[in-house]
């Protein structure tokens, strides 16, 4: 439902836009991805180095980059040029990157801030904001819930692009309750590929 509504709703992502996806291997940044290719977006997916094929082989983005690269910025520059779309689920300065590659009414759409979950201090705010004045963009954050009433339509939707094969889930599963507060601590960090997923036992009758 984020990923859908977050793109659709807020995003509104067209056919022939640029679209670029921070923390996209993860379960909902993979499902932008997938549902911007499927509205006929150029798609630049942000992840660390070994789920960039992933992202490119499975996924069908159009691009993939390395966000721990020490060219990064670089690499953005000459590969997104400027952007429509971008869907945040990191902050920091990725974000405060993207603000230099606008086009003309771009939307940011911002959903988490992986950067920061982690901070020992306080986030840093963004540098290049007077961009957004400039480009007559339009930043906006979201909840999901937000939603909930047309959550019928979302889930009609996706489950006919699943059918199709259209859409593709990724699970990445973990066994163990009793780890369970270790593997939490992916889902801060950006350690997961796909939906996070904990097995809490071989034996499902024990529950």
């Amino acid at each position: 439902m984020t990923a859908y509504f977050g793109l659709l709703d807020v995003g509104k992502i067209k056919a022939g836009e640029t679209l670029v996806v921070s923390g996209a291997a993860g379960a909902t940044g993979s499902l932008v991805c997938q549902i911007g290719k499927l509205k006929g977006a150029k798609v630049i997916a942000l992840a660390s180095a070994s789920k960039c094929a992933y992202l490119v082989d499975e996924l069908g983005v159009d691009a993939a980059l390395d966000y721990k690269s020490p060219t990064f910025a670089k690499d953005f520059r000459d590969t997104v040029g400027y952007l429509d779309v971008f869907f945040d689920n990191v902050g920091g300065e990725i974000l405060d990157l993207a603000l230099t590659r606008l086009k003309k009414n771009a939307r940011i759409v911002l959903c988490g801030a992986i950067s920061a979950y982690n901070s020992a201090g306080q986030p840093e705010g963004i540098k290049n904001y007077l961009t957004l004045i400039s480009q007559r963009a339009k930043i906006e954050g979201f909840i999901v819930f937000d939603y909930k009433d047309r959550y019928a339509e979302g889930e009609t939707e996706m489950a006919k692009w699943i059918k199709e094969g259209k859409l593709k889930r990724k699970y990445q599963i973990e066994e163990g309750l009793e780890e369970c507060p270790q593997h939490l601590g992916l889902l801060f960090s950006g350690g997961n590929t796909g939906k996070l997923l904990v097995k809490i036992s071989k034996d499902a009758a024990k529950y």
